[in-house]
């Protein structure tokens, strides 16, 4: 009895981890049109709509008492409050403190346009200003986009698969360029400095040689070899600097860098707030003891559920209808329970992972990031390794300082190591060798032997002692 039980327990049981570790790697717009697909092609499962808090007016994306209006603020300090949020709950803006607004500040009304992806956010900007079958255009280069926000597709490949004339293609790629981000689209770095620079003419005094700098010195900048490049300009080495130091200050030759924050090209502007994170971290207002909290936004609105009246229905269904309409009705339960996994999942992650990294997600400091592994979190949380591979897979995580990162940089572990060693160089009065950065990283408590300072040193972009001396 009991391996004929199993038999038929073990396919729900695989099928049931199966799509929990799928949807657990998916990216929130995957999920949404997961679901999307379910909803159209499955009776037996509907998405009804949430219900808000009376007191905070926040949207409560599951059952129970409001996140926010129930948690008291005596308990245990490092104890984050952890919870689903809505998307329509995102929190875009900010009070007079510059802290994220409570929900009573919060103007529900504006929460459902505030934030969207890269491309959506470029094409909305630029719609006024192509014809309307130029939308595909734009919609295939943004699309095209790496991580960084150039354009890895060549516009003649563009223009013969649409068979339109390279002249349209180009003038639609112009005004992709001079939106904001300024310079997103671009072919290469320099191309994106130099339409930026363009930009900022218009409004600032831009150094002599500026332009130069970037067309024919870009080497010399990027390794802050400013002797060679006063050479290349045939200028003095102070006005070299002053013009590194001026295009290290204003631009960017990565724009798709400015919503990751990155910590070698930081943004502080606050209008660069275009990409929706996954979660977002906070401290609770008024917090004597700056408690955390963390919303893991969801990647759908509403709750979804099995249609009660399908399954009323299904009871009564005709002979010929009842197995399909039964199968219905565990494909609607199964996707339920493995959203509700994820959710978990993910939940139980958070929270380990900000009572760890509470210092960092405070100060915003990379060198205060404690090193941990993913196996070390996988045997915290009593889970596999790989399902915290997968959790973490593509997500990114808004920090209460603003700045968006992803979230496996929280399992960087030589992340503190390199932010150290490049504050070392930076403040060194006369070039240190690797051998002297490994002692000096042992005074700060890193270990590491020096074929690794060497190897973090390159990572980083810093030249050898020898050549720092010569800069």
């Amino acid at each position: 009895m009991f391996q004929v039980q199993n038999q038929v327990l073990r396919p729900q049981i695989t099928a049931h981890l199966a799509q929990t570790m799928s949807l657990l790697q998916m990216p929130a717009t995957e999920i949404r049109q997961k679901i999307r697909t379910e909803l159209a092609n499955n009776p037996a499962l509907e998405v009804v709509e949430d219900s808000r808090c009376p007191s905070c007016g926040r949207i409560l994306s599951t059952p129970g008492p409001c996140p926010m209006c129930s948690q008291p603020f005596d308990t245990q300090l490092d104890e984050p409050i952890v919870f689903i949020s809505s998307p329509d709950d995102f929190p875009t803006q900010y009070n007079k403190n510059g802290n994220l607004s409570s929900p009573q500040e919060i103007s529900y009304d504006n929460l459902a346009a505030a934030v969207e992806d890269l491309p959506s956010y470029v094409l909305r900007q630029i719609a006024p200003e192509i014809e309307e079958d130029e939308r595909l255009i734009a919609a295939h280069i943004l699309n095209n986009l790496n991580e960084d926000g150039l354009l890895e597709v060549p516009l003649e490949e563009i223009s013969q698969f649409y068979h339109v004339p390279l002249s349209r293609v180009t003038r639609v790629a112009d005004i992709i360029k001079r939106a904001e981000p300024t310079g997103v689209g671009a072919s290469s770095p320099q191309e994106a400095l130099l339409i930026q620079l363009d930009l900022l003419k218009e409004d600032v005094k831009v150094p002599y040689l500026a332009e130069e700098a970037i067309r024919i010195g870009l080497k010399d900048l990027s390794k802050h070899s400013y002797r060679n490049l006063a050479k290349e300009l045939n200028t003095s080495l102070d006005h070299a600097q002053e013009i590194a130091e001026f295009i290290k200050a204003n631009l960017n030759p990565y724009p798709g860098r400015a919503f990751w924050g990155d910590h070698r090209q930081p943004s502080e502007s606050s209008t660069q707030a275009y990409h929706k994170p996954d979660i977002i971290l906070k401290e609770v207002d008024n917090s004597p003891n700056h408690r955390l909290m963390v919303e893991i936004i969801s990647p759908y609105r509403g709750t979804l559920r099995v249609n009660p009246l399908f399954k009323q229905a299904q009871k009564q269904a005709p002979e010929n209808k009842t197995e399909a309409w039964a199968k219905d009705i565990e494909n609607a339960s199964l996707l339920i329970k493995c959203l509700q996994q994820r959710n978990h999942t993910m939940e139980q992650l958070m929270t380990e992972l900000v009572k760890e990294q509470r210092g960092y997600i405070l100060s915003g400091d990379p060198a205060q990031i404690q090193p941990q592994t993913q196996a070390e979190m996988s045997e915290l949380l009593g889970v596999h390794e790989s399902t915290i591979s997968r959790a973490v897979s593509d997500k990114s995580v808004q920090l209460p300082n603003r700045k968006i990162i992803p979230l496996k940089r929280f399992f960087d572990r030589s992340l503190p190591v390199r932010t150290t060693l490049l504050r070392l160089v930076e403040n060194e009065n006369t070039p240190l060798t690797d051998t002297e950065l490994v002692e000096e990283l042992s005074n700060a408590g890193y270990n590491i032997a020096r074929r690794t300072v060497a190897k973090y040193r390159a990572m980083e972009g810093i030249l050898s002692s020898r050549m720092r001396q010569k800069v």
